[in-house]
C-alpha cells in the first residue's frame, strides 16, 4: 500500500483534519450560495391560501418569520368556547390582499417547494400586519410585534390555542426528529 494513502487517512481521523474537511466544506457551501442568481422580486395580486401563505400568480408565497394557525385549527377562547381560528387567520390575509398589489423579496425555497418571502401590501409589511393582529405566532423577526399582540389579547392570543407546528405534528402533517432537523437545516 502506499504510505501516502495511510498518511492522509490518519489526517482526517485527527481533530485538526476533521476541522479542515468541514472548513472546506463550509466554503463550498458558501461559494455555491454566492453565484446562485438573486431571486426575482415577486409582484402582483394576491390570494390567501391560508394565514401566512398566498398564491402570486403561478407562485405559492410562504411568509417567513411567523406561523399562523392551521385553515383546519381551532382555538379556544377566554370562556373556553372553540372557534376556527385557522379559517378566520386566513381571512384576516385575504381582506389584507384583497384587491392590493403584492410585493414579495424572495429568501429561498422550504421543503414544500414554496417561495419563502418577505412581503408588503400598501408600503406595510405583511407579516407585521398579520402578526401584530393576533394571527400568527413569531420567530424573532416579529417578537416584539407578537408581545404587543399578546398583551392586548388580539386574534388567537384572546384565549388558547396551541402552536401551528405542534398541530400539524400531533396529526403527522410535520415531521419530527432527528432527520426533519437535519432536512431543514439544508433547506
Amino acid at each position: 500500500m502506499d504510505p501516502r494513502i495511510g498518511n492522509r487517512r490518519r489526517i482526517l481521523r485527527s481533530p485538526l483534519g476533521i476541522v479542515l474537511a468541514l472548513a472546506v466544506i463550509a466554503a463550498i457551501a458558501v461559494l455555491a450560495a454566492l453565484l446562485q442568481p438573486p431571486m426575482i422580486p415577486l409582484v402582483g395580486r394576491a390570494e390567501a391560501v391560508d394565514g401566512d401563505t398566498f398564491r402570486l400568480g403561478d407562485a405559492r408565497v410562504r411568509l417567513t418569520g411567523l406561523d399562523a394557525p392551521e385553515l383546519d385549527q381551532t382555538c379556544a377562547d377566554a370562556a373556553g368556547a372553540f372557534w376556527p381560528c385557522g379559517r378566520r387567520a386566513r381571512g384576516f390575509a385575504a381582506r389584507l390582499l384583497d384587491g392590493h398589489p403584492v410585493t414579495c423579496r424572495p429568501e429561498g425555497r422550504d421543503r414544500y417547494r414554496r417561495v419563502l418571502a418577505r412581503c408588503f401590501v400598501s408600503g406595510g409589511g405583511l407579516g407585521a400586519s398579520i402578526v401584530g393582529a393576533g394571527w400568527a405566532v413569531a420567530g424573532i423577526d416579529y417578537a416584539l410585534v407578537e408581545a404587543g399582540a399578546r398583551a392586548a389579547r388580539r386574534g388567537i392570543w384572546a384565549g388558547a390555542f396551541e402552536s401551528p407546528a405542534n398541530w400539524r405534528r400531533d396529526r403527522g402533517q410535520e415531521p419530527s426528529g432527528l432527520w426533519a432537523w437535519i432536512r431543514a437545516w439544508f433547506q
